[in-house]
């Protein structure tokens, strides 16, 4: 169709991050270019053995559709990780909700609660980009509030004043935070959740890479409050089960019934044998702690490598990312864009939001390919 009706977000928001870097590296291998792909957060690490087991297990003879409210056995599994994790104790039938992975929640979330007089939604800057996506498509008005290394990367919530908070909706705190790597201490906390019975908005909780740590361990705002509060988690990372789809939201049972309503309408369901995997992910902690050691240990290779190379690393307390400031001469897509000239590929902060002066460099290959990039960076002249 010529001049097709288009919705106006699609120009409002920038291009999809992975898109965008799947078409240039795509190019750069059909030249015959090796690449070390430090740019997208999606381990290679094979999912462990007992999680593709019990999905293969489960899938069924007969195919029939899953429900939206997901499996009894796996809110009950997401139910108990929370219990164990964050000492929570949430009803797994009315505060517990699946989901087809975080991002899909974070998109269709402010679905829920949209179409009263509050409108805004307040989000750090550099972020997800799927907040804001998910707000715009809603009909709301995000509020980007820009994250420095002087603030710690988070957002004062009554630092914004009266007049933004009394309009706000839902307020987004991502921690450990994506992409700086930086964790909300409890005090921080405590404030947000203080501030979200003041003025009466709610908190979302992006808590996706709560399992990716290495030093003490990131709390859940779940731990300081459940009124006006929905946490989002995921398998993907802390299980490496990125192509299998799966997370959940709990907290509010209020909150928590409005979503359900909602995801029972856009037919999101995950099937039931990608449910009974995740419920086994849920299930159990160990794999969780030999995935993050060997995050941990590409880690020290690399901070290791940029303090040789005078690298200032800032955040990057925890998730599989470092958050790196650029050297001196080069903007992020400057120095993006030479580091891809030697094979290593990089996520420029500004894919972001803002995070001018900064790349992000997700630990996602091989620990033997991390050692073969760092050698390939090492030749680009800081």
């Amino acid at each position: 169709m010529r001049d097709p009706p288009k919705n106006p977000v699609l120009d409002a928001v920038q291009k999809n991050l992975m898109a965008a870097l799947d078409e240039r590296k795509a190019a750069l291998r059909a030249a015959g270019k090796t690449l070390y792909d430090f740019g997208l957060g999606d381990p290679k690490e094979p999912t462990p053995p007992f999680l593709r087991e019990a999905l293969r297990a489960a899938v069924p003879e007969v195919s029939q559709y899953p429900s939206p409210r997901g499996t009894p056995a796996l809110r009950r599994a997401a139910a108990g990780y929370l219990a164990r994790r964050f000492g929570v104790s949430l009803d797994p039938d009315r505060q517990v909700v699946p989901a087809t992975g975080a991002k899909e929640a974070i998109f269709h979330l402010p679905l829920a609660f949209a179409g009263g007089p509050r409108r805004k939604v307040v989000m750090p800057d550099p972020a997800y980009p799927t907040y804001e996506v998910g707000a715009r498509f809603a009909g709301l008005e995000p509020v980007k509030v820009p994250l420095t290394a002087a603030n710690r990367f988070l957002v004062e919530p009554e630092a914004l004043g009266e007049a933004v908070l009394s309009g706000t909706l839902l307020f987004w705190l991502c921690s450990p935070h994506n992409p700086t790597g930086a964790v909300a201490p409890r005090d921080y906390l405590e404030r947000l959740g203080r501030a979200a019975r003041r003025h009466g908005f709610i908190v979302v909780s992006d808590e996706c890479y709560a399992d990716v740590w290495f030093g003490e361990r990131p709390a859940s705002m779940l731990e300081v409050q459940v009124e006006n509060v929905l946490a989002v988690h995921s398998c993907s990372k802390r299980s490496g089960m990125t192509g299998y789809r799966s997370g959940f939201v709990a907290g509010d049972a209020d909150l928590v019934a409005l979503v359900q309503r909602m995801r029972s309408h856009p037919g999101v369901a995950s099937p039931d044998f990608v449910s009974a995997a995740a419920a086994a992910a849920w299930g159990d902690d160990a794999h969780a702690e030999e995935r993050r050691r060997i995050f941990a240990a590409k880690r020290e290779r690399f901070l290791a490598f940029f303090a040789a190379r005078g690298l200032e690393v800032h955040g990057s307390e925890a998730t599989l990312y470092l958050w790196v400031k650029v050297p001196a001469g080069h903007d992020s897509a400057s120095y993006a864009l030479a580091l891809l000239e030697e094979g290593v590929v990089v996520a420029p902060g500004t894919a972001f939001g803002a995070g001018e002066g900064y790349v992000r460099v997700a630990l996602v290959p091989t620990l033997a390919e991390c050692d073969a990039a760092l050698g390939a960076w090492g030749r680009v002249k800081a």
